[in-house]
């Protein structure tokens, strides 16, 4: 029995739950999942607590002894991505206070860099927006779906989108969120095979959109609406998350420069070097 993490966010479930309706060829391999917010799905996978498990694109470098990047089940944003909030009409100074989602987020990396000064406390991603309404912080970076809707007495103070272009100085780079990664020690072909099962999970799932949608919302499995799943979905859980492409892979390598150039992680990658060779089988078998 392989272990699956993932986040109870829905694009984690939509993407993973073909296996777990039976709807993927899983061969003889067998797979029991948990869902964990993102701060605790990072500080497990310092751990090495998961076999596979979903993690934060900024993690990866401090982990790339132990675990390889999947190509699949991935989150990009292109255009936009986590929202810093505060009250409306509210002036934030140098050393404000926000809450983030986790130390090792690709959102913390981004928003340490934008603001060094700010005195930043870690929550839930559920409890952020609470916080800031409650004024225990000055701002609160939103993620997952709650940068569809939030509390009318809040507003955006900046995209981290917008901090991502400033970092990259291009607008054709979509911003590395989430993706998935497995551990090392898995002998590699039933590594190539679990990345294989997790890719046919996603391809189902999207080419199967709406009846899987009606199916997970009906066993209550989402925190939104059919609407909103619609569209976070098309935003998080689409045709691009299925395999990563070269331009995505690109990005990728942008964000291990940036966080190395800002002496966050300890060496240059790129990330080809850390991914599932899933040319091994074809090469063993030939």
């Amino acid at each position: 029995m392989l272990s699956v993490a993932h986040s109870p966010d829905a694009d984690d479930i939509f993407m993973y739950y073909a296996i777990a309706l039976g709807w993927v060829n899983c061969g003889d391999l067998r797979f029991e999942n948990k869902a964990l917010d993102i701060q605790t799905l990072n500080v497990e996978a310092l751990k090495g607590t998961f076999d596979i498990s979903a993690i934060s694109f900024g993690l990866y470098p401090l982990i790339r002894n132990d675990y390889a990047l999947l190509r699949t089940a991935v989150s990009f944003g292109q255009g936009y991505g986590p929202k810093l909030v505060k009250l409306k009409n509210k002036r934030l100074s140098k050393r404000f206070k926000v809450a983030l989602s986790g130390a090792h987020t690709t959102n913390a990396l981004l928003f340490r860099i934008a603001y060094p000064e700010a005195r930043v406390v870690y929550k839930n991603f559920l409890d952020i927006e609470k916080a800031v309404l409650d004024e225990e912080v000055d701002a609160g970076v939103l993620i997952h779906e709650s940068i569809l809707g939030f509390d009318e007495k809040l507003e955006v103070e900046r995209e981290l989108w917008d901090i991502w272009l400033e970092q990259t100085k291009s607008k054709d780079l979509p911003l590395p969120l989430g993706g998935m990664a497995i551990r090392r020690s898995l002998p590699l072909l039933k590594a190539i095979e679990c990345e294989r099962i997790l890719t046919d999970a996603v391809r189902i799932a999207h080419n199967n959109k709406k009846i899987l949608s009606k199916m997970l919302l009906e066993r209550g499995l989402f925190r939104v609406d059919a609407a909103t799943l619609d569209t976070y979905l098309n935003m998080y859980a689409n045709e691009n998350s299925i395999s990563m492409n070269e331009i995505q892979l690109e990005a990728i390598d942008k964000l291990f420069e940036i966080g190395y150039r800002h002496k966050i992680y300890d060496a240059p990658l790129k990330v080809e070097h850390f991914l599932i060779p899933t040319e091994y089988k074809e090469v063993r078998f030939s």
